[in-house]
């Protein structure tokens, strides 16, 4: 019986000499690409939404989450036919980091549990541009084990990434709707 193409597992990724995985327009990676755009197109938008309408804050503020949320998945997704735009990437993340680390610290979020979404929120946001400038541009030494783009050590690190993401964007909606 022959095997149909959704069957076989996915092609390991055609890693250019000198050049991570990451940086490439390998099509396994692409598909992560897409998903990385589509997820944060609402996870960032979810991010400014909750600023504008929870806290009184600066309106630079909002308008920088609202430069990151439209830059970022419009970076990504041009990045499909020029990788290399991919370290242009840390502008929508500043824009987006910068602003959260002034919410986390400033203590504008009224009550405990909204701080505390905040930080968690900021976090999660501050882990992954850190994954991206360690594993995507290489800044810092990546282990063996953590080289292939796929591997099950690397998903744990972005399921932490987006369980903190996520856990601080429903705590800043449930102190929104007390």
């Amino acid at each position: 019986m022959q095997a149909h193409s959704h069957d076989a597992a996915p092609a390991a990724p055609r890693i250019a000499p000198g050049r991570p995985v990451e940086l490439t327009d390998d099509p396994a990676f692409a598909r992560r690409i897409i998903r990385l755009a589509l997820t944060s197109c609402v996870a960032l938008g979810l991010v400014w939404w909750l600023a504008v309408v929870t806290l009184d804050t600066h309106p630079v503020i909002d308008l920088s989450l609202a430069a990151g949320w439209v830059l970022m998945p419009s970076l990504l997704m041009l990045s499909l036919r020029r990788p290399l735009l991919r370290y242009a990437l840390v502008v929508p993340s500043s824009l987006v980091g910068l602003p959260l680390l002034v919410i986390a610290a400033s203590g504008v979020a009224e009550g405990a549990l909204a701080r505390a979404g905040w930080q968690i929120l900021t976090a999660g946001i501050l882990l992954g541009g850190a994954l991206g400038i360690w594993f995507w541009f290489r800044w810092l030494p990546v282990p063996g084990w953590l080289h292939d783009p796929f591997s099950p050590h690397r998903w744990l690190l972005v399921g932490l990434h987006v369980g903190l993401v996520l856990g601080g964007l429903m705590l800043v909606g449930i102190a929104a709707v007390r």
